[in-house]
C-alpha cells in the first residue's frame, strides 16, 4: 500500500523524539491546512458549477444532460492541465501508491489544479493520493531548508501521517496505516518509538482539521446493541462478496487503463474518460458522483427510498465510474469511492435480507472492498468501524476480515506499473510515485 524509499533509519531516542515533536506538530498542522485549502477551493468551484451556474441558467443540475456536460468539460480541463501546465500534474494516479517518495516541488501547482478540477467536477476519486503527494513535496522541501537535521524520510512519514489524520479526522487511521510501514523499516527501537512522530503529526493534523472543518466519516444509523450468530454469518458472507467485487475491480483495472491510454495523448485520454463518466453519471444520477463521502451518508440514511434494483444500479454505476476515473488520467485516490461502493453493497444486502442489521451489512461490505483495494487489514477494519461509529461491530469485523484476507493474498493489486517509455505528446516531470 505504500512505499517509503530508503528502508533504514537510526534508532530513535527519547531526546530525539522530544526535539522532533516540534517539527512534527508543525508538519501536522501544515498538512491539515493544505488539505483544507484544497477542499475549500474545490468546494467553491463545485458550488459554482453545480449550484450557481445552473441556477443562473435556469437548468436542473441533477438532469442527465447537465451531468454529462459537466463531466465532459471536466475531462477536457484536466486533460489540458496534464498536457500543458508545467509539471503535468505529476505521475498518473493509477501508478501511484498512497505514500511515496516526494515529487519535485514544481509539480505541486499542476497536481493541485488537476485534483481540484476533478473533485469539483464530480469525478469518482478521492483527494487522498494528490493531497498526500502535495504535502510530502512541500514539507520535504521546506523542512529541508529550515530544519536540515531532520531526515527527509522522517519528514515524509510525518507529512503523510498528518494528512491521513486530517483526512479521517482522527490519528487512529494514521497509526493503523503506519504500523505496517514503520515495522518494515530497519533500525533499532520499539514499534511505538517509530510510531511516535507520525502519531504526533497525525494528532496535530486531525485536531487542526476538526477545528477548521469538523470532518465526519460516520453514517447516522439506528442503534445496534446485540450481536447474534446470524449477524456474524451475514458479515462473513457480505464481507466475502464485497471483497470479490474489489478483486474484480483490481483485475479489470489494467484492462480499462490500457483501453484509455491507447489514445496516447493526455487530452484525449481524460476527455474520453470525462465522456464515459458523464454517460454513467447521467444513468446513475447525482448520488453516484464525486468522491462519495457525503453521498454514502445520503444513500444509507435514505435507503428506504431505493428499491433493491436501484441500489444494484447505483453500485454498478459507481463501480464503473471508479474504474474509468482511476484509469483515464484523472488525479485522485481510490479509497473514498471504494468505501461508497462498499456502503452501497451493504445497503443492498440489508434491503434483500431485511433481518440483517444495516450496521453489520454496511461495515462488513466496506471492510471487504477496502481490503481488496488497499490490501491493508488494519485500515479496512478501521474504515468499517468508522462508517458505523459503533464499536460493537469491531469483533464481527475482526472475524469477517479473516476469509477476506485469504481471498486477497494472491489477488492483483489495484495499481498499474508505469511503462518505462514516455510518449512525446505526454511529457512527464521526474518524480516519485504516490494510491
Amino acid at each position: 500500500m505504500s512505499s517509503t524509499g530508503q528502508q533504514e533509519m537510526p534508532a530513535p531516542t527519547a531526546r530525539s523524539l522530544a526535539l522532533l515533536s516540534i517539527p512534527a506538530v508543525v508538519i501536522g498542522v501544515v498538512s491539515a491546512l493544505t488539505l483544507w485549502a484544497v477542499d475549500e477551493l474545490a468546494g467553491l468551484v463545485e458550488d459554482g458549477v453545480w449550484t450557481a451556474l445552473p441556477h443562473a441558467l435556469g437548468v436542473d443540475p441533477s438532469s442527465g444532460w447537465w451531468i454529462f456536460l459537466v463531466l465532459t468539460v471536466t475531462g477536457f480541463a484536466v486533460g489540458l492541465t496534464v498536457w500543458l501546465v508545467p509539471g503535468h500534474a505529476g505521475p498518473d494516479s493509477a501508478t501511484t501508491e498512497l505514500v511515496a517518495p516526494p515529487l519535485r516541488i514544481g509539480v505541486v501547482p499542476s497536481l493541485a489544479l488537476a485534483a481540484i478540477l476533478g473533485l469539483a467536477g464530480g469525478v469518482s476519486l478521492g483527494p487522498e493520493n494528490p493531497i498526500i503527494a502535495i504535502n510530502i513535496s512541500i514539507l520535504v522541501t521546506l523542512v529541508g531548508r529550515l530544519w536540515k537535521a531532520v531526515p527527509a524520510q522522517i519528514v515524509m512519514l510525518m507529512a503523510a501521517s498528518g494528512t491521513i489524520g486530517a483526512l479521517f479526522g482522527t490519528p487512529v487511521a494514521a497509526a493503523l496505516v503506519f504500523t505496517g510501514i514503520v515495522a518494515s523499516v530497519r533500525g533499532g527501537g520499539a514499534l511505538w518509538d517509530k510510531l511516535f512522530l507520525p502519531l504526533v503529526s497525525a494528532a496535530a493534523g486531525s485536531l487542526t482539521m476538526t477545528l477548521l472543518a469538523h470532518p465526519h466519516f460516520a453514517i447516522p444509523m439506528p442503534a445496534y446493541t446485540t450481536i447474534t450468530g446470524w449477524d456474524l454469518l451475514a458479515a462473513l458472507i457480505i464481507g466475502s462478496v464485497s471483497t470479490a467485487v474489489g478483486i474484480a475491480a483490481a483485475a479489470l483495472f489494467p484492462v480499462v487503463h490500457r483501453v484509455f491510454h491507447a489514445l496516447r495523448h493526455p487530452l484525449l485520454i481524460t476527455l474520453a474518460g470525462g465522456v464515459v463518466l458523464g454517460l454513467v453519471g447521467a444513468l446513475g444520477g447525482p448520488i453516484t458522483l464525486f468522491k462519495g463521502l457525503q453521498q454514502m451518508g445520503e444513500l444509507v440514511q435514505n435507503r428506504a427510498d431505493y428499491s433493491p434494483g436501484q441500489l444494484a444500479l447505483i453500485t454498478v454505476v459507481k463501480f464503473v465510474a471508479l474504474l474509468v476515473a482511476a484509469s483515464a488520467g484523472f488525479r485522485g485516490g481510490r479509497v473514498f469511492p471504494s468505501v461508497f461502493i462498499g456502503a452501497a453493497i451493504g445497503t443492498l444486502a440489508a434491503a434483500l435480507v431485511p433481518g440483517i442489521p444495516v450496521q453489520v451489512a454496511v461495515a462488513s461490505a466496506v471492510l471487504g472492498i477496502t481490503l481488496a483495494v488497499t490490501k491493508d487489514g488494519w485500515i479496512a477494519i478501521f474504515v468499517g468501524v468508522a462508517v458505523t461509529s459503533n464499536l460493537l461491530v469491531l469483533p464481527i469485523l475482526c472475524l469477517a476480515v479473516l476469509p477476506a484476507w485469504l481471498m486477497v493474498t494472491r489477488a492483483p493489486e489495484m495499481l498499474i506499473t508505469p511503462a518505462p517509455a514516455v510518449t512525446p505528446t505526454s511529457p512527464r516531470a521526474a518524480g516519485g510515485a504516490g494510491l
